[in-house]
């Protein structure tokens, strides 16, 4: 038995696209060229109006398919699991310790942190909302069992609320979560995150920390180390770590960042 990670672009998200590529273009056949029931200004419009949808749904079409093949556990790039296991790189946890992946979707991140730290536990949180349908805690429980990990916990949670106490687990992380919270002051879901790791422990959270997403990173990791963090540090996942500066943006990733450090 495989795991089944999923594709962060999900293939009715490509089936919806060319379906509106379609339309838009039988619209545009239908109005524009043979101006079926309309004249004038008003085919004229229509006809503009249809192509250019078609043209738009025709590019983002064409994008999806290559996040998708990109993006694919199963395809050549594997860009997923080179962000996941670069990520888990950074977690280590004690001996009988305790991490928190937040967020964990299919259970990719928190799997490969469980792999790499045998002698603790990995516990994943999501909400599992119906904008990621295909994503659900029995499916993290089945790709744990198909890696052969058994130290992993599954769980629905809040990323905005974390039903934690303070300083509850050793380790803290996260993979491309933060920035689908739409509303919420990112450095506050932050802090959050880092609200229940203890003293010592370690982080690795990965997102699209762009000024206008994040505010000012580089202030914000200032303050972490004003407060008495060990270590704070801000990498750019862009630069060839994870992808090339022109793969991050015709991904419309640009911004990846990691924060790492130690409380």
């Amino acid at each position: 038995m495989k795991p089944d990670y999923k594709n962060w672009v999900p293939k009715g998200l490509i089936y919806g696209m060319f379906a509106a590529t379609a339309l838009t273009l039988v619209c545009f056949l239908i109005f524009g060229v043979c101006g079926l029931g309309v004249h004038g200004s008003v085919r004229v419009a229509l006809g503009a109006v249809f192509a250019v949808a078609c043209l738009v749904c025709a590019k983002y079409a064409e994008w999806c398919i290559h996040a998708y093949k990109a993006f694919s556990y199963e395809g050549e790039r594997k860009l997923s699991r080179q962000i996941v296991e670069g990520t888990a790189a950074y977690i280590t946890l004690p001996e009988g310790g305790r991490g928190l992946d937040v967020g964990c979707g299919s259970g990719a991140l928190t799997i490969a942190c469980a792999k790499r730290n045998p002698q603790g536990t990995m516990v994943g949180i999501d909400r599992w909302g119906k904008d990621y349908a295909s994503f659900s805690l029995p499916l993290c429980e089945k790709n744990a069992k198909a890696e052969g990990v058994i130290n992993t916990e599954f769980q629905r949670g809040d990323a905005t609320k974390l039903d934690f106490p303070d300083e509850s687990f050793d380790a803290v992380t996260s993979n491309y979560v933060y920035h689908n919270i739409t509303g919420a002051d990112k450095q506050k879901l932050l802090l959050e995150t880092l609200r229940v790791l203890k003293k010592g422990g370690v982080f690795a959270i990965h997102d699209l920390m762009s000024p206008a997403r994040y505010g000012d990173m580089e202030e914000f990791a200032r303050q972490l180390k004003a407060q008495g963090y060990e270590k704070v540090e801000l990498i750019d996942t862009t630069d060839g770590r994870f992808m090339t500066p022109k793969e991050a943006k015709r991904l419309m990733l640009k911004g990846s960042t990691l924060l790492v450090g130690r409380k």
